[in-house]
């Protein structure tokens, strides 16, 4: 009977989403196509713009071109650095703030998942400014129009620059959830490669792995769409062939070009289509541990494929296919699995670890409790599954 609620919910999910005003951002894309931003928001008439960013970025003066294009066009900016990885309601309060008092016109967010999150959140606060972010948890609870919203991601893997959810941690009680609402979707995304390039690899790894486990997620579920299945394969496609090349050669442009390329088609695939219960932990895990975002998922994905067994087994031996992995003579289950050691070995090739470290038994009641929350009915997954199933993986996930 629940499993039959959780499907219907879904399928009016799915139908609702074809009717939803979905806004694709307009892209610049390739080297040094930031430079053409200032010119772009000058145009936009905005005075004064609110930048988003955190101190990794600021300390390393990777925005240093970006600030006198727009001081050079005439264009008042104020920046906020302080975004801490899974952004907290205080750094959304603060960055609000800021925008108020300086009577910015617009806001450019300018780093990884974690100041674009913190970004639309800002947007969302702007938009309904009588509403807290805890009463904005969930989907379409914003519903007016955000200010000109310019992502600038520095990182190849959250598609945060694509998609309609901003990602928000309670440091009081270690929740994390997200907002969802299509006004939430930036207006412009600039794909530039030359802001990927200094990355380190253990960042190019993980959030390549999370642009997969986007990918992946969204292709194996039921809410796929001719569009989103199309946008999954060709994320899937690219990462395969550029991921471990950006991990071991940071400067090949060509594969931090396509590595960007993928990011934002998974991040498009799955804003339409969702994710599933690789999110659904991951985001625990951020909210009681603070482990990035993009490691957990790469550490959970292989686990959580696994786990839906046979249920899996058609869409991974599709993505099998896909990347070459398979022989003719190979069934649809050997084609899944070996679809999934394909994720482990890259894994391991990238020095990510196969578990969880610090997991605390007390605390997987609680999380599996939030994990069932966020995914149980909205997530169109292949197999629901339920709390003894949760702490199952849970158990399976910690070192």
């Amino acid at each position: 009977m629940y499993e039959l609620y959780c499907r219907t919910y879904q399928g009016i999910m799915k139908v609702g989403s074809g009717l939803l005003p979905w806004r694709e951002p307009e892209l610049l894309k390739g080297e040094n196509s930031l430079s053409k931003l200032p010119k772009l928001i000058k145009d936009k008439r905005i005075e004064g713009v609110l930048i988003v960013t955190d101190q990794g970025i600021t300390s390393i003066g990777l925005m240093d071109e970006f600030l006198q294009g727009l001081t050079a066009e005439g264009i008042h900016y104020f920046v906020y650095d302080k975004t801490v990885p899974n952004p907290t309601i205080d750094n959304i309060e603060e960055a609000y703030s800021m925008y108020k008092a300086n009577q910015c016109q617009g806001i450019v967010a300018f780093g990884g998942g974690s100041p674009m999150d913190c970004a639309k959140a800002v947007g969302a606060r702007v938009a309904r400014p009588n509403k807290s972010i805890p009463k904005m948890k969930g989907v379409f609870k914003v519903l007016k129009k955000i200010p000109p919203l310019f992502a600038i991601p520095t990182t190849a893997g959250t598609g945060s620059e694509a998609t309609l959810a901003a990602v928000v941690s309670n440091s009081e009680t270690h929740e994390k959830y997200a907002i969802m609402d299509t006004s939430l979707i930036p207006h412009y995304a600039v794909l530039d490669p030359l802001l990927t390039v200094g990355l380190p690899p253990h960042i190019t790894s993980t959030t390549g792995m999370d642009a997969l486990t986007h990918a992946v997620e969204a292709y194996i579920g039921r809410s796929n769409t001719k569009e989103t299945t199309q946008w999954s394969i060709d994320a899937v496609k690219l990462i395969f062939e550029n991921l471990y090349e950006s991990y071991c050669n940071g400067t090949n442009l060509t594969a931090r070009t396509n590595m960007q390329q993928a990011a934002y088609l998974a991040g498009m695939a799955f804003t339409r289509a969702y994710v599933g219960y690789v999110h659904a932990i991951a985001h625990t895990l951020g909210g009681f541990y603070s482990v990035p975002h993009g490691l957990a998922n790469a550490i959970i994905l292989p686990y959580v494929l696994e786990y839906y067994g046979e249920s899996a087994h058609k869409p991974l031996a599709e993505l099998a296919d896909l990347v070459g992995l398979t022989e003719p003579a190979d069934t649809t289950e050997q084609k899944a699995t070996k679809f999934i050691e394909a994720i482990k070995q890259l894994n391991k090739k990238m020095n990510i670890p196969t578990k969880v470290s610090g997991i605390v038994d007390r605390d997987i009641p609680l999380m599996v409790e939030r994990a069932l929350r966020e995914a149980n009915p909205l997530y169109p997954v292949p197999r629901i599954l339920y709390k003894e199933d949760l702490v199952k993986l849970y158990h399976m996930v910690k070192e």
